[in-house]
């Protein structure tokens, strides 16, 4: 590839500045500083085998030891990967395809094993030492055929290093297998590349430290003989064992232990106000310590840790009373059997409790206590327009609470803030139905919509006579004011799940 080739690949990729947020300290302090230490540390152990293969790779057939290939990077920068050589060295070798395949005659026989046990990608070390791959990342792709990726697709996937492994590259392990030397690039592109891209795409968009150990941790068993008829899930390389672990469990348990602990300390000082605790406070930090790892513990064990509580009902929070009085009563059992000068005052112990439950509440569900405080603190000051536009829904039955609960679970929420809603039942004037007040009956629209400067207007009644229906909607459309009709889906499910007359 001459330079101007690369000067111009380089301009059409310019990815110099990126939108896409992906974890500013994972990305540029942590991972970097595991990616140095262990490819250091790799060259250092594996430089013996370098040698001996670099020898035998010589003895086999003429030419270097190594392979470098340009290779599109991180942000458009093309750059030269480094592997073993385990082609020919001849005019054929540079004349074919860039990718090969299993009857390709290019390889040589010692090339065929270094691919095959992957060896041949070891050197790539060196790369990740000079901060041009990374061990774990989307596997790069030569400048030809990035060009032909969607402008989009490009700029997510070169957003972060290339990488020595990829979940892609556990489950193409045996590509070349798939591909026949005469139809390779045709096969390679239309079938194996457009997976290779959504798996890298979701690498990008759901990397962690821990995922990219399990990466490391799959790819190493994958490349075991035996382990050709193992079937890897893909999901496995996005959660793997480790991270599920981590983030189910041990983030939980540590979040779970420090909230627990704060509240035992803050009781413990309340109490002191009052009088004496007779404890010491050495004494007093170890039992308010083992407190905290007794009530995380029980959260863990009740499996609060795997809820994803960022949408959870709030029906769980009975769940977590639950967990912290076991943990009370526990502790109360554990109290009777301790020393006297131990003993913990059971009023202490109900605090504990109580303060311990209300920590697990507002981490968990602290998104939206922190939202909902907000949004009621700018409706009270009638400014909710800043924060999304205004939405008021027609009809407060079924369909309008189904409407509103999606407005509230999607991302939608954040474009829209849901004044209330409109009904003609005169016994739900002034109600609140699933949080939103009843402003008034459809004949209020005109004054509802000026009063409270409405931009969108979601018709979401089911149980309404045709001509009424028509003029309901006729008065909307009369309005300053976007019109959204509802799809009447409880009605499609009742008339094609539910047997007749029911």
């Amino acid at each position: 590839m001459t330079k101007e080739t690369i000067k111009s690949l380089e301009s059409k990729t310019d990815l110099t500045t990126t939108p896409f947020n992906l974890g500013a300290f994972y990305g540029k302090a942590l991972k970097r500083l595991f990616d140095l230490a262990l490819s250091g540390l790799g060259l250092m152990v594996l430089s013996p085998l370098f040698l001996v293969i670099a020898i035998r790779i010589k003895r086999e057939s003429p030419g270097p030891v190594a392979f470098r290939g340009a290779r599109m990077g991180k942000k458009g920068r093309i750059y030269q990967i480094l592997k073993f050589r385990t082609m020919r060295e001849c005019p054929e070798s540079y004349a074919g395809p860039c990718i090969t395949a299993e009857d390709d005659e290019r390889i040589t026989p010692l090339g065929r094993w270094l691919r095959d046990s992957k060896i041949n990608e070891l050197p790539q070390l060196w790369n990740v030492l000079r901060g041009e791959m990374s061990l774990v990342g989307p596997r790069p792709e030569e400048p030809e055929i990035t060009a032909h990726w969607a402008e989009t697709v490009r700029q997510e996937i070169l957003s972060v290093r290339p990488g020595i492994t990829s979940p892609a590259s556990v489950l193409y392990r045996r590509e070349e297998k798939l591909l026949k030397a005469e139809t390779v690039m045709d096969e390679y592109l239309q079938k194996i590349l457009p997976d290779k891209q959504r798996l890298d795409l979701l690498y990008v968009r759901t990397r962690s430290f821990f995922s990219d150990l399990d990466i490391i941790f799959l790819t190493l068993i994958s490349l075991f003989p035996s382990a050709d008829g193992i079937f890897i899930p893909e999901s496995s390389l996005y959660s793997g064992f480790l991270a599920i672990f981590i983030r189910r469990y041990v983030s939980w348990f540590v979040v779970d232990s420090l909230t627990a602990f704060l509240a035992a300390g803050l009781v413990g000082l309340l109490w002191r106000l009052n009088g004496p605790l007779n404890l010491g406070w050495g004494t007093s930090i170890g039992i308010a310590a083992a407190m905290a790892l007794l009530f995380s513990m029980i959260n863990t064990l009740l499996g609060l840790g795997r809820v994803s509580w960022r949408k959870a009902s709030a029906n769980l929070v009975f769940d977590l009373a639950l967990s912290s009085g076991l943990a009370t009563i526990l502790i109360f059992a554990i109290n009777w059997f301790l020393p006297a000068r131990l003993l913990v005052p059971p009023g202490l112990v109900i605090d504990i409790g109580l303060f311990s439950l209300i920590g697990f509440i507002v981490m968990r569900y602290r998104q939206r206590l922190i939202t909902g405080l907000a949004s009621r603190w700018l409706q009270v000051r009638h400014r909710t327009s800043i924060l999304g536009e205004r939405l008021l829904i027609v009809g407060a039955g079924d369909c309008g609470q189904l409407a509103g609960w999606l407005l509230q679970k999607s991302n939608l929420s954040n474009a829209f803030i849901v004044v209330g809603m409109v009904d003609d039942d005169p016994l739900k004037y002034n109600m609140r139905i699933d949080g939103y007040p009843v402003l008034g009956s459809t004949k209020d629209l005109p004054a509802i919509v000026q009063r409270y400067n409405i931009g969108v207007i979601l018709y979401a009644i089911t149980r309404i006579a045709p001509a009424e229906q028509e003029k309901v909607l006729a008065l909307c459309r009369s309005l300053p004011v976007r019109l959204v009709i509802i799809p009447d889906l409880i009605k499609i499910l009742q008339d094609h799940l539910l047997p007749k007359g029911h």
